[in-house]
């Protein structure tokens, strides 16, 4: 079989190239392309005669898929897989792939430090320590004893309920389903509407599927306290945006760290979350520390020999 990996996958290029060796010492072809393209008749051609392609988080849309007939295998190396044609690949009996798990820490990890931000302000700061002749103190807040509301109680969102708890916060979650490990840490199941009532800090861990978009709408904002803040390292469409926007500038709500958007970066000027008031914004780095790439990579190219050798594993379900 022919494998390709269609972009980096952000470790040494030597790692690839031992991974890629396993793959031709079971007897299939290996080709690496070491530049990320958007395009999709050059993803299309990168394609070509592939049995199996490996992506990250470069969308790889219905329009190259469709031009993809001898398609087995689309490896995700990443978590979420909607910025791929999952229906159409599945409709055409293409396994899908992915490497959930591999960012874990760092995920959980930054939904803390860009709480950490917002109640110490901590780039505030920053700036007005370099921009300013006076000394404008600013007085924070501390997580412990805070309730945190976790939205979606799976590995990234358990993960991330475990750091706040060990900073000596109160967990709440809400869940379509409940995980008992969630349970086992503390944790008190209660209905969305409740959680964003009583929450202190609200952290989303959801994945983006048609039940999800725009969970966090007008309404549910509304509940929050006019002293609570919202994290989101999840996806961006699972706010109403620009719902948000409005109620931090109204003051309606502290603030809210925000990683991911409604489309990738660079963000348009425009976007409402831009000049929202008491925001602090990452560019979809949630994911992105040296050890989760590593774990990654290690991940995405054991699914890909899992397959080869007939025993394929994490298999996205429709």
């Amino acid at each position: 079989m022919l494998v390709k990996l269609l972009e980096p996958l952000n470790v040494p290029n030597e790692q690839i190239e031992k991974y890629g060796q396993q793959i031709k010492d079971l007897g299939h072809e290996f080709v690496y392309y070491d530049k990320k393209t958007t395009d999709i008749q050059e993803l299309a051609e990168r394609s070509q005669d592939a049995d199996v392609i490996m992506i990250a988080n470069n969308p790889y849309p219905t329009e190259v898929i469709d031009q993809s007939p001898q398609l087995k295998l689309i490896n995700v190396a990443f978590t979420g897989v909607d910025h791929v044609g999952i229906v159409e690949a599945q409709d055409q009996d293409i396994l899908v792939m992915n490497a959930a798990g591999y960012a874990d820490q760092a995920v959980a990890e930054l939904a803390i430090g860009l709480t950490l931000d917002l109640y110490r302000g901590i780039t505030v700061g920053d700036e007005t320590i370099r921009q300013s002749d006076e000394h404008h103190p600013f007085q924070g807040k501390e997580i412990s004893g805070k309730i945190v509301g976790i939205v979606g109680t799976g590995k990234i969102g358990l993960m991330t309920a475990r750091l706040f708890a060990a900073f000596g916060a109160h967990l709440i979650g809400y869940d379509v389903q409940e995980n008992p490990e969630a349970q086992e840490i503390g944790l008190e199941y209660v209905e969305l509407d409740e959680l964003m009532t009583k929450a202190d800090i609200v952290s989303l861990h959801v994945p983006l599927i048609p039940a999800t978009e725009g969970m966090i709408s007008a309404s549910e904002l509304a509940r929050m306290k006019k002293d609570a803040i919202l994290i989101n390292t999840a996806r961006g469409p699972v706010i109403d945006n620009e719902a948000l926007a409005k109620a931090l500038d109204n003051e309606e709500i502290a603030g809210a760290g925000i990683d991911v958007f409604d489309m990738e970066p660079p963000i348009p000027k425009d976007y409402p979350l831009l000049n929202a008031k008491n925001t602090v914004l990452t560019p979809h780095v949630a994911f992105l520390s040296d050890e989760a790439m590593e774990r990654r990579a290690k991940i995405a190219f054991d699914n890909t020999i899992s397959y080869l050798k007939g025993e394929p594993q994490n298999i996205v379900e429709r």
